[in-house]
């Protein structure tokens, strides 16, 4: 099988990781990929806006299968456009993603399907969010509609905080609709589950850390860490998140002919009154991804092309047992301007086989592994033990060496 995976960032290395795992895989091309992608494939420098001219190279090159990690060419149809040439894709069509793309659709999707998620309010001009919020007389979690590369929730303490960020996201792309939604109070989990249109299958739990300071303080960034699994998700409360938050979505996505074919990511919060939805994403999370595959066993590669073609076999992907943690290095600069091109050592001097590491913001040329972006690199340690996974991740991640480097020293610190 040849498959042609969509991305560039420490998601797709893990994903290209795992699918170099099975015996299925004839060719794996990589668009536009990274230093660490092009391990296991071929990396094509290519527009990912360009969807026409994709669909062009994957028939030339005789691809099997599209797998697609980032959302916006998932918003953008890219999945579309390849089942209309006949090419089995990994992925949900645009209507699908719209569980991520419209915060509004999502929330349509939920009530219809009876959904438990926090009240929220849509507006479309920001003033009327503005009179909404003074009448009240409350703070409001303040939501962008569309795709923000994860930044686009802010939660407000204040009235004022709460003005303040609907005039923040308000100025944005994704922000031509607003969302102000009741806050919930509990621990948030993330739980993705692949699915083939009909049938689901749950992953690990997991948990990420997305403010850039230690102890959760600090702007949002795209992810700074991640353990899996979760113990407070035990098997009987992941059972209750399937059958309440995600499988209701799926049939009421298919009732209306929008089949869900690729991960469904549930953003969770654990409240006292039992799993709420924060919200749907329509793909892998990032950094989510490079702690739970690692945590997986069976042919990764043939249960994607059994989801794109809507024949999912639970029984063929196996839970490791134990816990991963991954530790996210950032260059200087991040979340504003990272600074680029700072090189980077002791990657090649990783000896240990329960640490690997996924490669993010990175560029290989001629003077050696350099960094190309905010997050750099991903530090992924397993272990039989939340402790062991964790003492894996920070013993390498203080080893890989580049001027700027950060990092949160208290991931899966629970």
């Amino acid at each position: 099988m040849k498959v042609l995976l969509i991305g560039s960032g420490g998601r797709e290395h893990a994903l290209a990781w795992k699918i170099a795992q099975s015996p299925h895989l004839r060719g794996l091309l990589c668009v536009p990929g990274n230093a660490g992608t092009g391990v296991y494939g071929k990396n094509v420098p290519f527009p990912l806006t360009d969807i026409g001219a994709l669909v062009d190279l994957a028939e030339r090159e005789g691809i099997d299968l599209l797998v697609v990690g980032p959302d916006n060419p998932l918003a953008d149809g890219i999945v579309d456009r390849f089942l209309a040439a006949g090419i089995p894709a990994f992925g949900p069509t645009a209507a699908a993603a719209r569980i991520e793309s419209s915060k509004a659709f999502a929330k349509e999707i939920m009530a219809a399907a009876g959904v438990p998620t926090a009240a929220s309010h849509v507006f479309t001009n920001p003033a009327d969010a503005e009179a909404f919020v003074f009448a009240s007389g409350r703070s409001w979690v303040v939501k962008a509609d569309g795709l923000a590369l994860g930044k686009g929730v802010i939660v407000p303490e204040t009235i004022g905080e709460t003005i303040d960020a609907i005039h923040h996201l308000a100025a944005t792309p994704a922000g031509s609709h607003l969302l102000l939604e009741e806050r919930l109070f509990g621990r948030e989990v993330s739980v993705m589950a692949l699915c083939d249109g009909q049938r689901l299958l749950p992953l690990p739990s997991a948990r990420d850390y997305k403010r850039f300071g230690e102890g959760d303080t600090g702007p949002n960034t795209g992810g700074m860490g991640v353990m899996a699994p979760v113990d407070d998700v035990p098997p009987a409360l992941l059972d209750q998140i399937v059958q309440q938050c995600l499988q209701p979505v799926v049939n009421e996505l298919a009732a209306r002919e929008i089949p869900f074919r690729g991960v469904l990511y549930g953003g969770l919060i654990l409240t006292d009154a039992g799993p709420k939805v924060l919200e749907f994403n329509a793909r892998f999370g990032d950094p989510e991804a490079q702690a739970i595959l690692p945590l997986l066993e069976g042919d990764f590669l043939e249960v994607l092309y059994d989801c794109a073609v809507g024949g999912l076999n639970p029984e063929k992907l196996r839970r490791r047992r134990g816990y991963a943690v991954c530790v996210v290095l950032c260059a200087e600069g991040y979340p504003g301007k990272p600074r680029k091109g700072d090189q980077i050592s002791g990657v090649e001097a990783i000896d240990d086989d329960q640490v690997i590491i996924f490669h993010a913001g990175t560029t290989l040329g001629g003077r050696g592994l350099c960094t190309n972006g905010g997050r750099v690199l991903g530090v992924t340690g397993v272990g039989t033990t939340l402790a062991r996974a964790r003492k894996r991740a920070y013993e390498y991640a203080e080893r890989i060496k580049f001027d700027g480097k950060y990092y949160r020293t208290d991931i899966g610190a629970e």
